[in-house]
């Protein structure tokens, strides 16, 4: 896959005539994608500080030792050998020691669900992390925002991101390809190209917009129904922590094809807009 695509292709600057290089990725997209890479960075470091403050997740509105309606929990317990981290999924409990719930130098442990080397800032500090987590948020959101309106003019999101029927047709053999690993190097993004990023750009970003605003005191005031429409506000932080869950194995596998697919070919076109794609009507094998 390519990196994130937030804009068309600009045809005022095509290449010469026969040439392999298309110019793939607009201005507008390359600085959308790396604003969203950096927001999503700081997100999630702040966003496991502030976790790290109640390492529990629940469904439902309200939480405490009277209601088993927990999900998630991270901690650390004293045993016959010493203190041993944990994650506990569901009810069922995993030695975790080292890394979640009890980590830190030899010598230096001490009990936290994530580890500092994982967290903004790396010591606990629940206030600076919530204003770095907040900052990044509205800045994320904005330029989500600033992104869907441009789209929607440019008709970049019908041009290139919408699936049409034949793109669901031809969605199994292409998953096929890139289970072989098998990429074709097209000027238009593919059925799994496209059904990865509309989920990412329509559905887990404004997901975790959405979520987080529920779990503000502030904004309970000016949309109290939000808390409703989502299931109260410690569901909202579950589905929050999922929804981030899913965007950083999105990143993941996000990179593992960039660098099957060509990361020379794939990174010079997120920074310089030049994509080499395969001549008209020739796939690569």
């Amino acid at each position: 896959m390519d990196a994130i695509a937030s804009a068309g292709p600009d045809v005022k600057k095509a290449p010469p005539e026969g040439s392999a290089l298309v110019y793939r990725q607009s201005a507008w997209t390359r600085a959308t994608h790396w604003l969203w890479a950096a927001c999503l960075f700081f997100l999630l470091l702040s966003g496991l500080q502030i976790f790290n403050a109640r390492p529990q997740l629940y469904i439902g509105k309200e939480s405490g030792f009277g209601y088993d309606n927990t999900v998630l929990a991270i901690g650390a317990v004293n045993t016959e050998s010493g203190p041993r981290g944990f994650t506990e999924v569901f009810g069922r409990r995993f030695d975790t020691t080292g890394v979640l719930g009890w980590s830190g130098p030899p010598g230096r442990e001490s009990a936290r669900a994530f580890p500092s080397w994982a967290t903004i800032p790396s010591y606990y500090d629940l206030g600076t992390a919530r204003v770095v987590h907040f900052f990044f948020a509205w800045a994320l959101g904005a330029t989500l925002l600033a992104w869907l309106l441009a789209s929607l003019l440019n008709g970049h999101i019908r041009r290139d991101l919408w699936p049409r029927l034949k793109d669901f047709r031809s969605l199994p053999r292409d998953i096929a390809d890139h289970a072989r690993l098998k990429f074709s190097h097209g000027r238009r993004y593919g059925p799994l190209q496209k059904l990865t990023y509309a989920g990412v750009l329509f559905v887990l970003l404004p997901l975790m917009v959405v979520t987080g605003l529920a779990m503000s005191p502030s904004m309970n005031a000016v949309l109290p129904f939000l808390n409703e429409v989502l299931g109260g506000r410690q569901t909202a932080r579950t589905i929050h922590f999922a929804v981030m869950t899913l965007l950083v194995l999105f990143f993941v596998v996000h990179m593992l094809m960039i660098l099957a697919a060509g990361p020379v070919n794939e990174l010079r076109s997120i920074v310089t807009g030049w994509y080499r794609a395969n001549p008209p009507g020739e796939e690569e094998a």
